[in-house]
């Protein structure tokens, strides 16, 4: 049975264009271009080893005093167990305080900067200027300025939490609108509805599930953050944690960092079981 000539023609076409791209892949520009990437790549994290101060022979050193210490943090101090127990909390009610803050803030300011929806185009850009700005600066860094404005304590790391929080996830509920479809929406404003109206009735109801996720995704990302916020004054079991580490005291380290663990690793569960029944 003869092969029909469009086969012929077909198979003939395919393999000029494989012929064409094995040529364009030998070619001499081709190579020279990949290996001025490899050489651009090799500098780049050779300047990166530089600047990060790599030091293998001191990591090399250093690892017997590190099993030293984690020899010396056996058995586990529980006698403060109490005490470690109410900073844990408060770090939990700073998460829970700043990540809520910043949702409720987060949802007018996604509005404002999502380019399909907004009601002010003109504003589009500065809001997004505001949301890159306050997600470049970390709760760690507003924490330390509050610490200055309000004073010690767990208030100052409430405020730090919200304010990076509130940059971040207005972000993510801006891009989630963006890619939402407007159908529904423009609907509703078919039938003579305000801009206000159609967002809260039509647009928001599709998206509160995945918004509601991005809001338990940064609870307990803050949860974790916030356990070092003590470190600046901010209150919470990181201000233990620095104590037990300017004092040495390896075995009442180890209780915080398991007690941490123990209410991160439940943190995460309970999260997980929230998402699956917003899905």
């Amino acid at each position: 049975m003869s092969t029909p000539p469009s086969a012929r023609v077909g198979v003939t076409a395919v393999q000029a264009a494989l012929a064409r791209q094995l040529a364009s892949r030998a070619s001499p520009a081709r190579r020279l271009r990949r290996a001025a990437l490899v050489v651009v790549l090799i500098v780049l994290y050779g300047l990166c080893w530089q600047l990060a101060q790599v030091d293998l022979i001191k990591l090399a050193d250093g690892l017997p005093k590190l099993g030293h210490w984690l020899a010396q943090a056996w058995p586990p101090d529980v006698a403060e167990l109490p005490l470690f127990a109410q900073r844990m909390g408060e770090t939990m009610a700073m998460a829970a305080l700043g990540t809520t803050a910043a949702a409720l803030l987060a949802l007018p300011m996604a509005v404002l900067a999502s380019r399909n929806i907004t009601p002010f185009p003109k504003l589009y850009y500065p809001a997004r200027w505001l949301l890159n700005a306050l997600r470049g600066i970390d709760s760690f860094v507003f924490a330390l300025l509050f610490v200055a404005a309000v004073g010690l304590g767990p208030f100052a790391g409430v405020l730090g939490i919200a304010l990076h929080t509130w940059g971040s996830a207005a972000k993510l509920f801006a891009d989630h609108i963006e890619n939402a479809g407007t159908g529904p929406l423009d609907a509703v404003r078919s039938t003579g509805a305000g801009r206000g109206t159609a967002i809260v009735y039509a647009l928001l109801p599709d998206l509160l599930p995945v918004l509601l996720s991005t809001t338990l995704f940064w609870w307990e990302f803050n949860v974790r953050a916030s356990t070092v916020l003590g470190v600046v004054g901010a209150g919470g079991i990181g201000l233990e944690l620095k104590n037990s580490m300017d004092l040495l005291d390896f075995s009442r380290l180890f209780t915080i960092i398991a007690l941490i663990l123990v209410v991160v690793t439940l943190l995460d569960q309970l999260s997980g079981w929230l998402r699956k029944r917003l899905v």
